[in-house]
């Protein structure tokens, strides 16, 4: 099984900077695409690739609502974005952003609901 290593500080820079970036664009309402969809949309995570040449953007939406629609306009608008993102950064190659569904809370909530369940309750609370 590879191993997997943890990202370097210049790529946590640089994905806290893409996240930066668009997280602005976003509040601003820089991105047309989005303009008429009437949802927060969060931006989690960004995870930079070890060359610096993929970016992938981790968001969700409020109670995750029109998560489609944000999904679709953040792609119409990804080759506008990474131009955005690489006229602030001043990198050599602008990253190619990825949007990505985050299902992090979602998996959190699963688990909970699984510890609770009472047959799981009956397993955890028997003595050895």
């Amino acid at each position: 099984m590879a191993e997997k290593k943890e990202p370097s500080q210049r790529q946590l820079r640089v994905g806290q900077e893409v996240r930066k970036i668009l997280a602005s664009m976003i509040e601003k309402g820089e991105i047309r695409n989005l303009q008429t969809i009437d949802t927060l949309v969060t931006l989690t995570e960004v995870k930079v690739s070890s060359d610096l040449k993929y970016a992938f953007v981790y968001l969700m939406t409020s109670n995750g609502e029109k998560l489609k629609e944000v999904m679709e306009g953040l792609q119409l608008a990804a080759n506008f974005l990474r131009k955005q993102v690489g006229a602030k950064l001043q990198l050599r190659y602008a990253p190619e952003l990825v949007f990505k569904i985050d299902d992090t809370f979602e998996q959190v909530d699963y688990i909970e609901k699984l510890l609770r369940d009472p047959k799981v309750q009956q397993d955890l609370n028997k003595q050895d």
